[in-house]
């Protein structure tokens, strides 16, 4: 006897037709081309999801270097003499503080017994 499968079939089609609202022609409409778009664009999410942390690490690292070169100080050095100290700010919060709280900044400087 053969498998009847409708109602799942259009379920399925539904909700990729779904996810795939939006896309351009076919990729919206059609279940096999939105079935491909909305693969490829998870593909590009979860690839994302990661670049997204190496491009704010960057970020951090560049603003707590331009904060730095403010005192004299360059990021490496700094970066070193906060390890020696045992001052264990991550990037993220250093660079909120650089650019936030510039006395605070400052302050962390001076602990870490460089420039300022």
């Amino acid at each position: 006897m053969r498998v009847s499968r409708g109602v799942v079939r259009h379920r399925r089609h539904k909700k990729i037709r779904k996810l795939a609202k939006g896309y351009r022609g076919m990729r919206s409409s059609t279940f096999r081309k939105a079935n491909e778009a909305v693969m490829k664009a998870g593909q590009h999410a979860y690839r994302g999801r990661r670049e997204k942390k190496r491009t704010f690490r960057a970020l951090w690292i560049t603003r707590i270097s331009a904060a730095a070169k403010e005192h004299n100080v360059n990021y490496s050095t700094l970066v070193k003499a906060l390890k020696d100290q045992n001052i264990g700010l991550n990037r993220k919060v250093l660079s909120e503080l650089a650019i936030h709280e510039p006395k605070a900044f400052e302050a962390v400087l001076k602990q870490a017994k460089v420039g300022a």
